[in-house]
């Protein structure tokens, strides 16, 4: 049964005249301040205390006066912005109202206000203004900050030590905001609704709690308010005490005070104070998976490869006062959670004595994909018709489309008129690729399959050389690609002709774009489109082993795992391939499996320290990588380095060898990534980021571990050996 018809009550309850009236348009601002943070982030010169300190006085010597006198002639700001390092000390500046309006009162007797800007191409042209009068007005200052990180020489003032300490409070705005579905229209929406909501609470209710505790959408919205200095004094007139009780950014809330606004929210709107999406206090909480705002895709062109999409879904339960009225034993029910599509093997089972009245249980907190479509909640009593099994009394069904067309993105649902469910999402964002490469059948120089189906459609003409294949698989099991390593020429004839293994630096890899095109059964022709190649060449110095890559690098391989990247691209950032798991892909929790991994990590001259832009684990030919890395790439470099560490060791330690496609899990039992738990409770390793536990994972089926027999005409495994191991 589908719970289209029942959304959750919400702040659309209270009366329109009851809410707070905002003369900012907060869900473009809001919108406008994330682009703004993710733009200071990205700026490593601007968080060096000496370029700091050299900002707060451009701002109290320049930028304040300036603006003072400008808004003098006009009355209202001007439409011009400051320079980053200036627009991030006025925007800290701002974020503490009473300390910012002593500043301007003290030092211009008004109230400086902050233009509202949001279009791109109009903030643009305000800089640009700015820019033209900051030179009229100040010809010996430049308009960009040219202090030294190395510069360590300055005077200390209460006024900077103040302004110094609020920016250092608000760093954590950088990350906390930082996620893709924060940007999208639906969810900003909500947050202002929901901090309407608690501007409402917080007006009628002001002596029910020493302080009142935001989530992080709602934080979003007021810090963005509060940014905007004018129109923040001019909405919360009438409650300016009342505010300063709110739990700022960078401080912990209490424990009991959380309880505290959970309860009162619950009493006044009839619904959970938790959302997806909207913690508290995770400003510590390190990410389990890589989710980042996506400004370009670089593998748009490959049609095969589809995005994918990832969003959060919790799912929170009540008993009703109905429950304590019926004379029903429920020591054997239970409530089972499980997804649609993509990962049905999952289940979450909760006992329904377990599950309170007075307040909410959480019984889901979880990342998933997109193609799980929804969710399914079922009231089970055990014991069915099979002893060990369950019997189901009822069920309700969440779909991911229903719940983004619902008020506020959240669904609420009654189960046996006993139990109340409130479900919530947050709108899809694109996160980043998983590919995982599995073994084929061995193909000919023309990429068709070698086998008796290919010889009697080509007339028993024999089919001429020999390559190694591997069929590249998307997080949805989909075909995208096929990678074909060459082995041998010549063709096989009963007697004495046999393919020969080819001259080492002929052994080159390639890869195809697309699917197979299947003939009969699992026999078919790989796709004609080569779009990346890998050649071997002769090292040198301490390097095993060196390969021209069609992608513009040269990846160099030592025997003690360490590699080097040169790119032929002079506009190419620097590119580095650490060994195992490093920067945003470190597991503090298991650093026992480094083996088989690679770090791609970017560096720039905006981002010195290096970011993790993929990982590679070339022992089972798994990637995940951004968007923004290309996925040929990746392939290529993941292929290289298992072709030479395989010939170094001399043995098969990426599963070279298997010739054919071996069993994989069931599509839709519990595929790869399609399901991540946010909170550590949840023990099954394959709701875990799977390279925190990759052989478990990326594990197939134990009987696919038979020894495979091959046809004469594929040859043996002595030829692929003399290859591999050289």
């Amino acid at each position: 049964m589908s719970c289209s018809d029942h959304p959750s009550p919400s702040t659309s309850q209270v009366s329109e005249d009851d809410l707070l009236r905002l003369t900012l348009d907060l869900v473009a601002a809001a919108r406008q301040n994330i682009g703004f943070f993710r733009d200071v982030a990205e700026s490593h010169w601007l968080h060096h205390t000496p370029v700091l300190v050299e900002a707060v006085r451009r701002y109290d010597e320049l930028w304040m006066p300036l603006m003072s006198d400008l808004t003098a002639e006009s009355g209202k700001p001007p439409m011009i912005l400051p320079p980053l390092d200036v627009e991030w000390v006025w925007f800290c500046h701002t974020l503490n109202p009473v300390a910012y309006r002593r500043y301007c009162d003290s030092r211009f007797s008004k109230l400086i206000g902050k233009p509202a800007i949001f279009n791109q191409e109009n903030k643009d042209y305000a800089v640009e203004r700015c820019k033209e009068i900051w030179i009229s007005k100040y010809p010996s200052e430049s308009f960009e900050n040219e202090a030294s990180s190395d510069d360590l020489h300055h005077e200390n003032t209460l006024q900077i030590d103040h302004i110094l300490g609020e920016i250092s409070k608000q760093r954590c705005l950088l990350t906390k905001f930082s996620k893709p579905y924060m940007l999208e229209l639906v969810f900003l929406i909500a947050s202002k609704n929901r901090y309407k909501g608690f501007l409402f609470m917080l007006q009628r209710f002001v002596d029910s709690s020493r302080t009142f505790v935001p989530t992080s959408d709602i934080q979003l919205m007021w810090i963005t308010h509060k940014s905007y200095p004018t129109a923040y004094a001019i909405d919360v007139k009438e409650m300016e005490v009342s505010m300063e009780k709110i739990i700022g950014s960078g401080e912990s809330a209490n424990g009991d005070d959380l309880e505290v606004m959970k309860k009162l929210w619950e009493r006044v709107f009839d619904q959970p104070f938790e959302k997806a999406g909207c913690a508290v206090n995770d400003d510590d909480v390190k990410p389990s998976i890589r989710w980042e705002v996506t400004d370009s895709d670089v593998n748009v062109n490959y049609r095969p490869l589809l995005p994918r999409f990832l969003l959060k879904v919790n799912m929170l339960v009540k008993q009703t006062p109905m429950l304590n009225t019926l004379q029903t034993d429920v020591s054997k029910e239970f409530l089972r959670f499980q997804f649609l599509r993509c990962h049905r093997d999952f289940k979450i089972n909760n006992p329904i004595s377990a599950i309170p009245s007075d307040s909410w249980r959480k019984v889901a907190d979880l990342c998933c994909e997109f193609g799980t479509k929804g969710v399914v909640l079922e009231l089970r009593r055990k014991g069915g018709v099979c002893f060990k099994g369950s019997k189901l009394i009822e069920s309700k069904t969440f779909m991911w489309n229903e719940l983004l067309r619902a008020p506020s993105i959240t669904l609420d649902a009654m189960v046996d008129r006993r139990l109340r469910v409130f479900v919530s999402i947050t709108p899809p964002a694109q996160g980043p690729y998983l590919l995982k490469s599995v073994p084929d059948r061995v193909t000919d120089d023309s990429g068709a399959m070698v086998s008796e189906v290919i010889l009697k459609m080509n007339q028993y003409r024999p089919q001429e050389g020999r390559w190694l294949s591997r069929t590249v698989l998307d997080h949805a099991g989909r075909e995208c690609f096929v990678i074909r390593m060459r082995i041998a020429n010549g063709v096989w004839r009963r007697g004495s002709n046999k393919p020969a293994v080819v001259k080492w630096e002929h052994r080159c890899i390639e890869i195809r774009e697309g699917s197979w095109s299947y003939v009969a059964g699992s026999i078919g022709k790989a796709p004609e489109k080569v779009i990346a190649t890998a050649t071997p060449n002769t090292p040198s110095g301490p390097w095993h082993a060196s390969w021209t890559l069609s992608t513009g690098h040269e990846l160099f391989i030592s025997p003690a795992m360490t590699f080097e990247l040169k790119s032929t691209n002079s506009i190419d950032s620097h590119v580095m391939l650490l060994n195992g798991r490093q920067l945003q892909y470190q597991n503090e929790n298991n650093n026992d499996e480094e083996d088989g991994f690679v770090t791609i990590v970017r560096f720039s001259e905006d981002n010195t320290t290096g970011r993790a832009t993929g990982l590679i684990n070339w022992k089972m030919l798994a990637v995940e990588f951004l968007p923004e890395e290309d996925a040929a790439f990746l392939l290529l470099v993941s292929m290289s380095i298992l072709r030479s560490v395989t010939e170094m060791r001399k043995e098969d330690v990426g599963s070279l060898l298997i010739r054919r496609r071996l069993k994989e899990a069931r599509l839709g039992d519990r595929d790869w990534g399609s399901v991540v738990a946010v909170e550590p409770l949840l023990k099954p390793v394959y709701v875990k980021p799977w390279f925190w536990n990759p052989t478990a994972v990326m594990a197939r089926h134990e009987t696919d571990y038979v020894t495979k027999s091959y046809s004469v005409e594929e040859c043996g495994d002595e030829l692929y050996k003399q290859a591999l191991f050289g």
